[in-house]
């Protein structure tokens, strides 16, 4: 049974007047017959006046032509307002921005058109979010500022390592100086291709190309002679596991370039990193003179421990196997079994000693 035109007039204002949130009933006309006492309160309207259009409102502040146009679409049925924002000024204040929805409530019954309009302030979350983005500009203007300087101190660290083992006669004390030099050349590598990233994943396979090619920039005479090459899949790191990683390969093909190939021997370097869900398996491989036949007594060097605390941070184990020619280390993470039919994977990866 359809109900009279009166009650739904009367059943329209019971809502709007209890509702929470600031609303207003208006008729086809635009008048306001009704509104919530939050709307009233937030804007400031004595809710005494009647037969006012909503336009005349706050001294005429809600006269604008474009919500003009939109509220008569919406009371002719012709459209109806879905998110409309403004921004509303009046008092002599700062302007309040407000999203609008509004919508005909249509009883079949010309003659009693309604227009329920809601309103929503966001002005104070606006405001938060451009602080928010504000603060993160000049949290990204700070962090390049940062980066920078520990780009040019690394530098001036490595020159000042470089200048001293030119200066002194031991060869033992220049060796050392010389691998503390190119262990901070690699760091000064990672910071550079790290910063050049932003927040959040690393796609490895640049990253261990670009990390490479500064390696060999600085530690290979010969490109012709001695090539460094990079074989990965398209796997992605986190930042944190990407320092790591980068700082693993810096020490072992480091290593490779310092003993696989004595003499000026030619050879082949490769870096390979391969993974299949949370597996994954990072190897350096050459092809050089192998490992040493005592290798089994030799003490650990530098290199050796950092690669292996490194591992550890990581929940990885390392392996070195001989490669005939050459020597393969491969950091091997495993989380589940791999699949044990899929052969045709496994000859596609990099070489690896798992």
């Amino acid at each position: 049974m359809a109900l009279h035109p009166d009650a739904v007039h009367d059943l329209a204002l019971a809502i709007v007047a209890s509702a929470a949130s600031p609303l207003v009933l208006l008729d086809g006309d635009l008048t306001v017959i009704g509104a919530s006492a939050s709307f009233y309160r937030a804007f400031r309207i004595d809710p005494s006046g009647a037969d006012r259009t909503i336009f005349e409102l706050s001294d005429g502040a809600w006269n604008v032509p474009q919500l003009r146009s939109l509220l008569e679409a919406t009371a002719s049925g012709d459209a109806g307002i879905d998110a409309y924002e403004m921004d509303l000024r009046s008092g002599g204040g700062e302007p309040r921005r407000l999203v609008l929805n509004a919508q005909k409530l249509d009883y079949g019954d010309e003659a009693h058109r309604y227009v329920l309009l809601s309103i929503a302030d966001v002005t104070d979350a606006r405001m938060a979010a451009k602080l928010k983005d504000d603060l993160l500009r000049e949290k990204a203007i700070l962090l390049q500022e940062m980066q920078h300087r520990i780009a040019n101190s690394l530098q001036i660290i490595a020159s000042v390592i470089l200048q001293s083992a030119r200066k002194v006669s031991s060869n033992e004390t220049r060796l050392h100086l010389t691998d503390a030099h190119n262990r901070v050349m690699s760091v000064a590598a990672l910071q550079h291709e790290l910063s050049a990233s932003r927040l959040g994943d690393v796609e490895l396979r640049s990253y261990f190309k670009k990390l490479c090619d500064s390696i060999g920039a600085s530690m290979i005479r010969d490109h012709d002679q001695l090539v460094l090459e990079v074989k990965a899949d398209d796997s992605t790191s986190a930042a944190d596991a990407s320092v790591s990683l980068g700082l693993i390969v810096t020490e072992l093909v480091i290593n490779c370039l310092k003993h696989a190939f004595p003499g000026g021997r030619p050879g082949r370097i490769e870096v390979g990193y391969n993974s299949r869900g949370p597996n994954w398996t990072l190897s350096v491989a050459d092809d050089g003179v192998g490992m040493p036949k005592d290798n089994a007594s030799s003490t650990p060097g530098l290199g050796t421990s950092i690669v292996d605390a490194l591992a550890h941070q990581l929940n990885a184990r390392v392996q070195v196997a001989d490669a005939r020619p050459g020597t393969v280390v491969s950091v091997i993470h495993t989380q589940i079994a791999a699949v044990a039919d899929d052969r045709e994977d496994e000859d596609r990866a990099p070489r690896t000693a798992v």
